[in-house]
């Protein structure tokens, strides 16, 4: 997947004196996936990067719930840095795209939305492996390895 099609995704707000309200609804409602597990990362270490890895088949929405962080994508050919600080933007990530999260403030919160439940063979961590699955420019097939 190219990285064109990873985006900034708005999330509908509701506003109120007493506090604003703002939901999510996957099947392609506000995000193209059905969400299947959410999990957060908190108490992130200044200087301390997450991430660091791809994914075969997830997608994902990245949300700054508290805070701000940087996500840099990469689908082997293109990189972008996102700045994420708001609680009702979240970042989509298709699959097949290189991930890492940076620049942590102190106190921030990531929520991560996500189409699939954990499976660890649906990861790519190390780099050099991730590049080798990606098909040659112009090429419409990936490669995926065999462990």
């Amino acid at each position: 997947m190219p990285l064109a099609d990873c985006k900034l995704v708005d999330l509908p707000r509701i506003h109120d004196p007493r506090g604003n309200l703002t939901f999510i609804e996957g099947g392609g409602r506000h995000i193209p996936f059905d969400i299947k597990r959410v999990y957060y990362l908190y108490d992130v270490p200044g200087g301390s990067e997450r991430g660091g890895h791809a994914h075969k088949a997830l997608s994902q929405l990245i949300i700054a719930m508290s805070g701000s962080f940087d996500v840099v994508l990469d689908d082997g050919y293109d990189k972008r840095r996102f700045h994420l600080n708001r609680s009702y933007t979240g970042l989509f990530v298709c699959p097949m795209i290189w991930r890492e999260l940076d620049n942590f403030s102190s106190g921030s919160v990531c929520m991560v939305l996500a189409s699939n439940l954990y499976d660890e063979d649906d990861y790519y961590r190390d780099y050099s492996d991730f590049k080798c699955a990606l098909p040659a420019p112009g090429a419409g097939q990936l490669h995926v390895p065999q462990r």
